[in-house]
C-alpha cells in the first residue's frame, strides 16, 4: 500500500486544477471517483486526505454543496474506517464546517452528523466536548444562539459555560426576563450532574448581567452572602436570578440521603421559592427540580409524576434518552459534586 500523501498528491493533482478553472462538477465527481476507489481498498486515510483538501476547496470556492457532499463522504470513511476523536480528525471537521457559511442548511447538515460521529467514536455520550463548544462558540458569533445553546451545554466544559453565560446576558438585552435566561444555563448543566459548569455559568452570568444592568442589584441586601471563602450569593430584584444561585450552591454540598440537613434545605428552597409564583412554579420546572432533587437528595419522585417535556427536551440535548415506561432513577454518589465522564473539565 503507498504511503498516503503519495497516493492522495496524484488524485488531487487531477481534482484541485478543475476547481481553480472553474470546473467544480468535474472536481466532485472525480473527488468522489477516487474516494470512492481509495476507501473500497481499504486506504482510508488517503481517501480521507483526497475527500478532506477538495472539500474545503471546493467550500472555499463557493460550491456550498458539493462541498457538503464530499464532507460527508469524509464522514462515512471515518465510521468505515472506525476513526476515533482526535484534534486531527475533529480538526478537518471544524474547518469544513466554518468554511461552509451560515447560509443554507449546509452548515448545519454537517455539524449533526459530526456530532453524532463524534458521540459514536468519542469518549463522550452527548459528543466530543472540544467539538461542541467549538459549534457553539462559531454558531454564537454568527448571532445564532438558539442554535449555539445545545451545544454549550452539552459541551459541559468551564469555557463552554462562561461563554454560554456571555450569550444569555447578550441575549436577554433584546428583551426577557433575566432569571428566565439564567434558568435555561443552570438546570441543564445540574440535571446533567455537572456543578463546575453550573457554577461556573451562574457566577459568570450574575456578575455579567448585573454590569450591563445596575439596577437589578437589591437595594435590600446590598452586601454579598458568604457561604464559603470562595463561594458567595449576590442579592438582586430578580427572585429566580437568586434561586439559581443558592440551587447551585445547595447541589453542590449534597450527600444523597447521608445528609437529612442539606437534603431539607433543598426542599425549603424550592418550597420557599415556588411559593411566590411564577416560572419556578410552573410544572415543567417543578419536574425539573424534582429530577435534580432525586439526583443529589435522593428524594423519590412522586408516584404519579406527570411527563416533563422540558426535562425529556434535555435529556436528549445532552445525550440521555427520552423517558419511556418507567422513568429511570439517577442518584449521584454522596459527595461527588461533578460528574466522572471523561473530557469535561
Amino acid at each position: 500500500m503507498p504511503p498516503a500523501d503519495v497516493s492522495s498528491s496524484r488524485a488531487l493533482n487531477a481534482i484541485l486544477p478543475l476547481v481553480s478553472s472553474g470546473q467544480p462538477y468535474e472536481a466532485h465527481q472525480k473527488a468522489r471517483t477516487f474516494a470512492s476507489r481509495y476507501s473500497k481498498s481499504g486506504q482510508y486515510d488517503t481517501a480521507i486526505d483526497v475527500l478532506f483538501q477538495s472539500a474545503r476547496e471546493l467550500l472555499k470556492s463557493g460550491q456550498q454543496g458539493s462541498g457538503t457532499d464530499l464532507a460527508l463522504f469524509l464522514l462515512d470513511v471515518y465510521e468505515n474506517k472506525g476513526e476515533n476523536v482526535t484534534d486531527e480528525s475533529r480538526g478537518k471537521l471544524t474547518q469544513l464546517i466554518v468554511l461552509t457559511g451560515s447560509s443554507g442548511s449546509w452548515r448545519k447538515t454537517i455539524i449533526d452528523r459530526a456530532v453524532v460521529w463524534s458521540a459514536k467514536h468519542g469518549t463522550c455520550p452527548a459528543g466530543d466536548p472540544d467539538l461542541h463548544h467549538y459549534i457553539g462558540e462559531l454558531l454564537y458569533k454568527d448571532g445564532a444562539f438558539d442554535a449555539a445553546e445545545p451545544h454549550f451545554l452539552a459541551s459541559g466544559k468551564r469555557d463552554s459555560a462562561r461563554l454560554l453565560a456571555q450569550m444569555m446576558v447578550d441575549w436577554s438585552a433584546v428583551g426577557g426576563v433575566p432569571g428566565t435566561f439564567a434558568l435555561r444555563g443552570t438546570l441543564p448543566y445540574l440535571e446533567n450532574g455537572n456543578i463546575l459548569a453550573a457554577r461556573t455559568f451562574i457566577v459568570q452570568f450574575v456578575n455579567k448581567i448585573l454590569s450591563s444592568r445596575p439596577s437589578l442589584a437589591s437595594s435590600i441586601q446590598t452586601s454579598t452572602l458568604s457561604v464559603t471563602d470562595s463561594s458567595e450569593v449576590i442579592f438582586t430584584t430578580d427572585n429566580v436570578l437568586n434561586f439559581c444561585q443558592l440551587a447551585v450552591m445547595t447541589c453542590q454540598r449534597a450527600q444523597g440521603d447521608k445528609n437529612k440537613a442539606i437534603r431539607e434545605c433543598w426542599v425549603r428552597l424550592c418550597g420557599t421559592y415556588q411559593s411566590k409564583g411564577g416560572v419556578l412554579a410552573s410544572r415543567e420546572i417543578r419536574s425539573v427540580l424534582g429530577e435534580i432533587a432525586t439526583l443529589y437528595f435522593a428524594v423519590p419522585p412522586p408516584r404519579n409524576q406527570p411527563d416533563n417535556p422540558l426535562g425529556a427536551m434535555l435529556s436528549s440535548m445532552l445525550g440521555g434518552g427520552a423517558p419511556g415506561g418507567g422513568p429511570q432513577r439517577r442518584v449521584l454518589t454522596p459527595g461527588l459534586t461533578r460528574p466522572s465522564t471523561p473530557g469535561l473539565d
